[in-house]
């Protein structure tokens, strides 16, 4: 019997959490996994781009989470990327609403129709577009990241059942800065601009995986992440991870703080203020 559980009016509590954990675990096991590396062509299909793929994995477990969470929290708005692929105007509702579950059912789903062993499933619960509780699962170790607005840390719990807090990167000089940029999703125009620059990190390149992305960043072996593609669920999760790591994160240009509201310009999240300041030297005068 499920348990209907109200609309939480600051945040989950730690039994919450623990329920919509074990709901994404469940959807991994039951739906994610059994169709790794057992794809057939019909099941791979293209969305916005040839290289933008949604898989029947991604859909009927989007399906399962968002059935589990509507039981769980029936007065909450529930949102999936395959759903916003069908409906754009969810995108700017899902920031609109005090309480909103945000889910990539499989975020690297280009990796995961590859059968390459890097996705993961990415959720998280905005409050007028600020995310308030982030979760970046790993399917294959079956271990996850986790963040609270009411929490000092940010923890990775293994399956074995140990677990404990993160920290980010305290590296702060460019020359020595490992960075993830979602160079090929930017306008051509842009990356004209910005390759010359790129030599002065120490290296930049992509996972093709927001979750693995936010993971690496807020365990402190990236410095940064870069991003011009600005879909809530690839990067709300994530943000708060990293920022309850000791990380920051806003738009560059403005400086403003991560809201899902924004849908145009670049992202930078990085290990820390000090780190922050030095990528953003270095790239906005390249992207002005």
């Amino acid at each position: 019997m499920t348990t209907t559980l109200p609309v939480p009016a600051q945040s989950l509590t730690k039994s919450q959490q623990m329920q919509v954990i074990n709901l994404v675990r469940r959807a991994a096991k039951s739906e994610i996994m059994p169709r790794f590396q057992n794809l057939s062509s019909v099941d791979i299909m293209t969305k916005s781009r040839e290289d933008d793929l949604v898989t029947e994995a991604d859909l009927v477990s989007e399906a399962m989470i968002s059935r589990g969470l509507a039981r769980l929290f029936p007065s909450a708005l529930i949102v999936g990327e395959e759903a916003v692929a069908k409906n754009a105007k969810l995108r700017t509702v899902m920031a609109e609403h005090e309480f909103a579950f945000v889910i990539d059912p499989i975020d690297g789903t280009w990796n995961y129709a590859k059968g390459i062993p890097l996705f993961g499933v990415i959720l998280s619960v905005l409050r007028f577009g600020t995310p308030i509780f982030g979760l970046l699962y790993d399917p294959i170790m079956d271990d996850y990241i986790v963040a609270d607005e009411t929490d000092a840390a940010t923890s990775l719990a293994r399956a074995n059942g140990r677990s404990h807090n993160l920290r980010t990167s305290s590296v702060t000089a460019p020359e020595k800065m490992n960075g993830y940029i979602h160079f090929g999703l930017m306008p051509k125009e842009d990356q004209a601009k910005l390759a010359p620059v790129l030599p002065q990190f120490l290296r930049t390149t992509s996972l093709r995986c927001s979750c693995h992305e936010y993971r690496i960043l807020a365990q402190g072996h990236v410095e940064f992440i870069l991003s011009s593609t600005l879909n809530p669920w690839d990067h709300a999760a994530g943000i708060l991870a990293c920022q309850k790591a000791g990380g920051v994160a806003a738009f560059i240009g403005d400086h403003a703080p991560y809201n899902a509201k924004q849908t145009t310009g670049y992202l930078l999240c990085a290990s820390s203020q000090e780190a922050w300041d030095a990528v953003a030297r270095i790239v906005e005068p390249a992207l002005a």
